[in-house]
């Protein structure tokens, strides 16, 4: 694999043979899109797509296909570490394969260490800036089981831990492996990476509950013919273009409009989520500064825009004070007080040299963040909440269907604030 060979084919069949059906780690054979898998010379490759088609397996017997090499690492991440422990989970499958080998566990490490010296870790990802804890690290492989409950920031951070010095055995490639079914917080970008963009140095392979014999098909499919539809075809068949149900929020609940179709009387507020954070690398993925326009007229909700960017704290105070501009002197515009004497700082330095002359107040929420989401998703589910066009729906449409498992919730966070004051205080009317 980090070779140029002229019969691909036959090598395959030599890598197959040398690095999974010898190797006395790993205890069965492949199936055969397993073994499509393991041999797969790209740097990214997505195994799954529907349950029972042995992604576990395949994630593990590749992660020891090398273990033999001195100089080699590897590393398998689910979300939590309570992912890992699981009955049947990764980590005890590891251990059924391993206890009574040679290779011995290293309990404080989580770590698989065997003969050659090489080694096998399991970690888990639960926090966005839990992928530091890897930035002095070095391997080979990293496999992510269940891909689609990780962010892309910290899929793309893990391949600066990819990486082979010099005094490695050259035989040893780099991977990057997955495996996966559709859903769950990383659905979209997994698929438009992976799934749709199957091409040189990104591979696809697509198996389901037929390429794994050592199942009883039929009595899988009878525990999945319990679940809901959207998530039976996602689990039986892969189904990555089928949209999940669930959640607090749906998109259908909202009705598209024009800013022509905006009633006359409506009253408004400019709710703020602040935040002052520059994104610094591709692999960073910073809370964004959200601002949302929601208004209220005969009980209907209208969200006329949600301005969202990243910038740092003079950044954040000129965006907020061009978006007041743009708005008009006749927006309330409100932001969260945080406490503490640094929230009334924060609110005194906003009214005092940011907003000057602009209806502008702090605001202390009367709940939490889900617990405000609610009643705006009650007005969602009623009919009562109309949305603007525009180009900023999309990305609204993403954080609010995840929510409140998503990586942000900044946008809704702000709507769900001004909602609450909206219904408690008396606006100011936007003429």
């Amino acid at each position: 694999m980090a070779r140029k060979v002229k019969n691909p084919l036959k090598y395959r069949k030599y890598l197959l043979a040398e690095t999974v059906l010898r190797n006395p780690f790993i205890p069965h054979a492949p199936t055969k899109k397993q073994a499509t898998f393991l041999t797969e010379s790209c740097l990214e490759c997505l195994y799954g797509g529907a349950a029972g088609g042995g992604k576990s397996d395949a994630i593990l017997m590749a992660a020891l296909q090398f273990v033999d090499c001195k100089g080699y690492h590897a590393l398998i991440l689910r979300r939590t570490y309570a992912d890992l422990t699981l009955q049947g989970a990764i980590m005890q499958r590891a251990d059924e394969w391993l206890r009574g080998t040679p290779a011995r566990w290293v309990a404080k490490d989580k770590c698989w260490v065997f003969p050659s010296g090489a080694t096998l870790t399991f970690g888990y990802l639960q926090n966005e800036n839990d992928k530091y804890r890897y930035q002095s690290s070095e391997f080979q492989f990293i496999g992510f089981d269940e891909l689609t409950q990780f962010t892309e920031t910290q899929y793309a951070y893990l391949f600066s831990r990819l990486r082979r010095s010099d005094k490695h055995n050259q035989k040893i490639p780099l991977r990057m492996r997955s495996a996966s079914n559709p859903a769950n917080i990383g659905h979209k970008w997994v698929k438009s990476r992976l799934v749709e963009g199957d091409k040189d140095g990104r591979k696809f392979i697509r198996a389901t509950l037929k390429d794994n014999p050592h199942l009883d098909e039929d009595e899988y499919r009878r525990s999945l013919s319990e679940l809901d539809p959207i998530t039976r075809e996602q689990l039986l068949n892969g189904d990555w273009d089928i949209r999940p149900e669930g959640g607090i929020f749906k998109r259908e609940w909202c009705d598209i409009i024009t800013p022509q179709e905006l009633p006359p009387n409506i009253r408004w507020c400019r709710s703020w989520d602040l935040a002052a954070t520059v994104k610094k690398k591709p692999s960073d993925d910073p809370d964004w500064t959200a601002g949302a326009l929601l208004g209220l007229a005969d009980g209907v909700w209208y969200l006329k825009h949600v301005n969202r960017f990243r910038a740092n704290p003079k950044g954040v105070q000129d965006s907020i004070r061009a978006t007041a501009s743009s708005d008009t002197r006749s927006v309330q515009i409100i932001m969260e007080q945080e406490g503490g004497s640094g929230g009334v700082n924060t609110i005194d330095y906003y009214r005092r040299n940011v907003l000057v002359g602009y209806k502008f107040s702090g605001y202390k929420p009367m709940s939490n963040k889900r617990d405000r989401a609610a009643p705006v998703s009650s007005a969602m589910e009623a009919g009562n909440f109309k949305i603007v066009k525009g180009n900023w729906n999309e990305d609204f449409f993403e954080e609010i269907e995840f929510f409140p498992f998503g990586a942000h919730d900044d946008m809704i966070d702000a709507v769900s604030q001004g909602f609450e004051y909206l219904s408690n205080y008396e606006p100011i009317m936007l003429a």
